[in-house]
């Protein structure tokens, strides 16, 4: 037996090393980070930072806004790091944040395995699954964190122990501090005072969690009532020995004669003030529990039943077929849609629908069907590109009937005169002559033909890139055998 409770502890010591292994992690891996260089900050220091925040910033309905944590726990960065910049700040605090709520695993948690020897001699092992920060939703649709049970015990450096007692030890602790006049420890000791009992009332809002979900996992008949009786026993007595705490704080704050002796003092008072919120929040959630208990109970008990098989669409269906032959994975893929999709419920039938549908001759239909009607279309003319005076000054341009030859970069200079948009019309009908048939316009006995040639010059304009074509009029000649010959 005693090598059994020797091990017991062992385990209960382990288990509180573990949850601090994530946040001694941090410094092992902060080397490892590529996209900055995190090696200048006590990243551990700053998991401890972020659990307090959290667990301060929350409240019994509602967690800690992620945002101000992570603007917060920047500052914390700064301390640490001054002559960094504020955007590496916040990518330090917020990498060390996603890391205490363990973002990159599939539940969110950290697991540790330990083993326990019993009396027997045997040895067996055991996990242990924690969250330190959870993320939770809100009334308003965003996603707020919370301190877990767990990460209290790391800021408070404690076991797992009873809260009740850990709270009545702790405010003997803080009034007979005050009373001896050692607010330094005296602090130290209303600010573990005051994370028991966030935890005391974190433990009591999973109970209430856990009836909402299902009012089967909590034992109504016994151990509800039994905790609910002995918070409000607790509430009872924290209101009397913090209240007394605090008028002995105040009376200290008050005729202190150093100005550091008056600010402990005041620190005192405000931690204690922020202590009796909580308690007055934790009074509230007690008188509503049973209510709330009775309101889910009829709620559920009318709910319709959940089936207790689930159905794992990637393990149980897309997994296998993805290894079975095309025919196999056809039948099973086929099997589950057509139960997946069920049956087409019919509309309600009623008498008078009924009588009215069998009493109503049947509607005289024609063999070839209805007649079609011809629609009445609108003839659209597409809207041209360039308008109607670009292509009158285009056709001035290119009338080159009894002119020289001309390069596309004059008749570019002198388009830019004339109108904006006739430059790129110039170049669409250049490029268009350059790559014309001339036999076409033999067939059609055409006198002459306008014509663009590359004779190997590059084209200087601010707008246009290519070739500087010859732009010219060219007499059509017919050719006789003879004349080739």
């Amino acid at each position: 037996m005693a090598t059994g409770a020797i091990d017991i502890g062992f385990a209960q010591r382990v288990k509180a090393l573990a949850c601090t292994a994530p946040l001694h992690d941090l410094d092992a891996r902060k080397g490892q980070v590529q996209a900055a260089d995190f090696t200048v900050y006590q990243m551990s220091e700053l998991a401890l930072h972020a659990i307090d925040l959290v667990t301060l910033m929350m409240d019994f309905d509602a967690g800690a806004d992620p945002g101000r944590v992570v603007v917060d726990l920047a500052g914390c960065a700064a301390r640490q790091a001054p002559a960094r910049d504020r955007a590496e700040h916040e990518r330090a605090a917020r990498w060390v944040l996603e890391n205490l709520v363990n973002v990159g695993s599939v539940d969110r948690g950290f697991r540790a395995v330990y083993g326990i020897t019993g009396s027997d001699g045997t040895y067996e092992t055991y996990s242990f699954d924690f969250k330190l920060l959870a993320e939770v939703p809100g009334v308003d649709g965003e996603i707020y964190l919370r301190a877990t049970n767990e990460a209290v015990n790391v800021l408070v450096g404690a076991l797992e122990i009873d809260i009740e007692s850990a709270q009545i030890a702790a405010d003997l602790r803080l009034e007979t501090l005050v009373r001896r006049g050692r607010l330094s420890d005296a602090q130290a000791a209303a600010q573990t005072a005051r994370y028991r009992t966030i935890q005391y009332g974190e433990m009591l809002r999973v109970q209430l969690e856990a009836v909402g979900r299902d009012v089967r996992s909590v034992d109504w008949l016994a151990e509800m009532p039994t905790f609910l009786d002995e918070a409000l026993t607790h509430i009872e007595a924290r209101y009397k020995a913090e209240n007394a705490i605090l008028r002995n704080i105040t009376e200290i704050r008050d005729t202190a004669e150093t100005a550091d002796r008056k600010r402990q003092a005041a620190q005192l008072v405000e931690i204690v003030r922020e202590c009796l919120r909580r308690h007055e929040q934790l009074q509230a959630a007690v008188q509503v529990a049973g209510r709330r208990f009775r309101a889910e109970q009829d709620r559920q008990t009318f709910a319709p039943a959940r089936a207790d098989a689930t159905f794992d669409l990637h393990a149980h269906l897309l997994v296998p077929v993805l290894g079975a032959p095309v025919a196999a994975a056809d039948v099973a893929l086929s099997a589950y849609f057509v139960r997946g999709a069920g049956p087409v419920t019919p509309l309600a039938v009623r008498l008078g629908d009924l009588f009215a549908a069998l009493i109503t001759p049947p509607v005289e239909r024609e063999v070839l069907g209805g007649e079609v009607s011809e629609p009445d279309l609108d003839d659209i003319e597409p809207e041209s590109a360039f308008p109607g005076e670009c292509y009158e000054l285009l056709d001035g341009l290119l009338d080159l009937d009894h002119e020289a030859p001309r390069r596309l970069s004059g008749l570019l200079e002198e388009a830019r005169e004339m109108h904006p948009l006739l430059p790129s019309l110039v170049v669409i009908r250049v490029l268009a002559l350059a790559a014309q048939e001339i036999q076409a316009a033999l067939r059609h006995g055409a006198p002459n033909v306008l014509i663009a040639v590359d004779d190997g010059t590059a084209l200087s304009d601010p707008e246009f890139a290519g070739a500087d074509l010859i732009v010219a009029r060219a007499a059509m000649v017919s050719l006789t055998p003879e004349d080739v010959a």
